[in-house]
C-alpha cells in the first residue's frame, strides 16, 4: 500500500539546485531520478503519474517525497549503512603480530602465511597475507646486523670519525684490514640463450678449487688509493710484514692506521716502538662499518671477483692486482656523510614493539 502523498514545497534556491542537477551530464542516474521526482511533486503531480514518467515504482516516488518534505535536499542523499560486520578485527591483527614474535613450528626455519593461518586456527590465509602486505612485513627477506656492545663505543667511534672528517695536518690516515680465503675457483661460464630468446650470463654448478689467498689492503682516506699484497695466511707476522710495506710507501710521514679488533692487530707494542711515526686506532668491537676499507672490499667483490673463473692461484692474484691498478688510476676518496654514529640495539626487539 502506497502511503499518502506528501505535499512538496520547493524554495527558489532548492529548485535551482535540482534543475542544475537534471541538466548536468555527469549527474548519477539515481540522483537524476530523485531530482525529477521532487520537481514533479512540487508541480502538483500525483505519485503514480510521477512513477510512470520517471520509470520507477510508486513506493520509490513516495519515499523521496517524504524524505524531501522532512529533510530538504539533505534527505535526497543516501543514509549511511552499517554494512556487514567484519569477520576479523584489530584483535586478530594483534594475534598475528604476537605469533610472529614466537619461534616457528618445530622443523621450520621461518613463518609462512599458511603456517600462521594454521597456528591461528580461525583466520583465513588470504587475510593473513593481506595483513602482512598492509604492514609491509616480509616473511622471506632476511637482513643481518652487527650490534656493538663495546662500553667505549662512543669514544672509539668519535676517534675514528674524527680522523675522517678532520685528519691531522701533514699526516696520512689509512684504513687497514684483510680479506681472507679468497678462492680461486675454476668453472665453465659464458652467455646462455634461453628458450624465450633472452640471453644472460651464467656459470656451471661444478667447479675446481685451486687454493685460496688472503688480501691485505690499506686504503688512503685522503685519496682513496689502495695498497694491497697477497699472503697465504693472516697471522701476526704477515700483518706486520704488510705494515712494513705500508710504512715504506710513506717514508718520514706520520701515519694514523684504523684497524678492527682482530687479535693479530693488537699487542704489537714492540713494533710500534720501532715505528714511532705510526699510531693505531681501533674501531669499536663489532662495528666493521666504521672502517672504510670494508667498503672497498665490497666494491672489489662486486666488480672483480663475483662470477669470475680462475685456473690457478697465481691467475687470481694477478687478476686482483690488475684491478687494484685500474682502481687506483681513477680512485676518489669516500666522503663521510653520516651525521650521527651511535649504538643501535636490535636484539630483543619484537615485532609488536615496532
Amino acid at each position: 500500500m502506497i502511503p499518502e502523498a506528501r505535499e512538496v514545497h520547493l524554495s527558489r534556491k532548492d529548485r535551482k539546485v535540482l534543475e542544475a542537477c537534471c541538466r548536468s551530464p555527469v549527474t548519477l542516474q539515481r540522483d537524476l531520478k530523485r531530482a525529477r521526482i521532487v520537481l514533479l511533486a512540487a508541480d502538483g503531480r500525483s505519485t503514480r503519474s510521477i512513477a510512470k514518467e520517471v520509470g520507477v515504482q510508486p513506493r520509490i516516488v513516495s519515499l523521496w517525497r517524504h524524505r524531501y518534505a522532512d529533510h530538504g535536499l539533505e534527505g535526497l542523499q543516501d543514509k549511511p549503512r552499517p554494512g556487514k560486520q567484519p569477520i576479523y578485527t584489530k584483535t586478530t591483527d594483534k594475534r598475528i603480530l604476537k605469533l610472529l614474535d614466537k619461534p616457528p613450528p618445530q622443523g621450520f626455519a621461518r613463518w609462512t602465511g599458511p603456517l600462521l593461518a594454521e597456528a591461528l586456527g580461525d583466520v583465513d590465509v588470504q587475510y593473513v597475507w593481506r595483513f602482512l602486505r598492509s604492514h609491509k612485513i616480509d616473511l622471506v627477506a632476511r637482513k643481518s646486523w652487527c650490534e656493538s656492545n663495546d662500553p667505549n663505543f662512543t669514544a672509539k667511534a668519535a676517534d675514528v670519525v674524527g680522523l675522517y672528517v678532520a685528519p691531522p695536518a701533514k699526516a696520512i690516515v689509512l684504513c687497514v684490514d684483510e680479506k681472507p680465503s679468497i678462492q680461486a675457483l675454476e668453472r665453465a661460464q659464458g652467455y646462455l640463450k634461453l628458450p624465450s630468446g633472452r640471453a644472460l650470463t651464467g656459470q656451471s654448478h661444478d667447479y675446481k678449487r685451486h687454493g685460496t689467498t688472503t688480501l691485505f689492503a690499506a686504503l688512503e682516506v685522503a685519496t682513496g688509493k689502495i695498497i694491497a699484497t697477497h699472503s697465504k695466511r693472516r697471522r701476526r707476522v704477515e700483518f706486520l710484514d704488510f705494515m712494513n710495506s705500508v710504512t715504506a710507501a710513506f717514508p718520514n710521514r706520520k701515519l694514523h692506521v684504523i684497524l678492527d679488533n682482530l687479535n693479530t692487530h693488537k699487542k704489537n707494542e714492540d713494533w710500534l716502538k720501532a715505528h714511532p711515526n705510526v699510531q693505531f686506532h681501533f674501531t669499536p668491537t663489532s662495528a666493521p662499518w666504521l672502517n672504510q676499507v670494508e667498503v672497498w672490499f665490497s666494491i672489489l667483490q662486486g666488480q672483480s671477483l663475483s662470477g669470475t673463473s680462475f685456473t690457478s692461484l697465481k691467475q687470481l692474484q694477478e687478476h686482483i692486482d690488475a684491478y687494484v691498478n685500474a682502481y687506483n688510476d681513477r680512485a676518489e676518496p669516500f666522503v663521510w656523510t653520516k651525521k650521527k654514529v651511535r649504538q643501535r640495539r636490535f636484539k630483543g626487539r619484537r615485532i609488536t614493539q615496532l
